[in-house]
């Protein structure tokens, strides 16, 4: 197999929005998706970059893809890489092209002095589950993940 692993360029968007819309009907989360090409070219390649996304490529195919951004450890005084999505499409999984990504991740981080490198998985994703603590990932079980979207937001926000 000849998997290349590229940064993804603004040409590329309309291929990320078509990933994150397959990842999300595989999570059962399409009515979820309120993403649009123009807000990921603000989001991606605009002036105040909010994300990465790295392309894993089979010869000329796009197979797979990554999001992450970095955060911060206020313990480690120092940057985290977060993964938040990765998505192989189903006709190359099992081939190593998840793990391949992963790694240049892992290493995209090291590069960039980061202290710790994490992400999240839903519970019901047996086989992300079980392929994530073969490489050797620690599930956080003293964390819950909190989130606040919408018109809840908005409330938060006013003074």
């Amino acid at each position: 197999m000849n998997l290349t692993i590229r940064p993804a360029n603004e040409r590329d968007i309309p291929l990320v929005l078509s990933f994150i819309r397959e990842l999300a009907e595989f999570e059962r989360l399409s009515h979820e998706v309120e993403a649009t090409e123009q807000i990921l070219r603000e989001s991606l390649f605009g002036p105040r970059r909010c994300a990465e996304v790295i392309l894993g490529c089979v010869g000329e195919e796009a197979a797979a893809f990554a999001v992450f951004f970095h955060n911060f450890s206020t313990f480690l005084g120092r940057p985290g890489l977060y993964l938040e999505d990765l998505y192989v499409k189903p006709a190359y999984r099992r081939r190593g092209i998840g793990q391949a990504l992963l790694g240049h991740l892992a290493r995209l981080a090291k590069e960039r002095g980061c202290g710790r490198f994490e992400w999240a998985v839903l519970n019901w994703n047996k086989s992300a589950i079980q392929f994530y603590e073969r490489l050797g990932a620690v599930g956080l079980k003293d964390w819950t993940i909190y989130r606040v979207t919408g018109d809840r937001l908005e409330e938060i926000a006013e003074p």
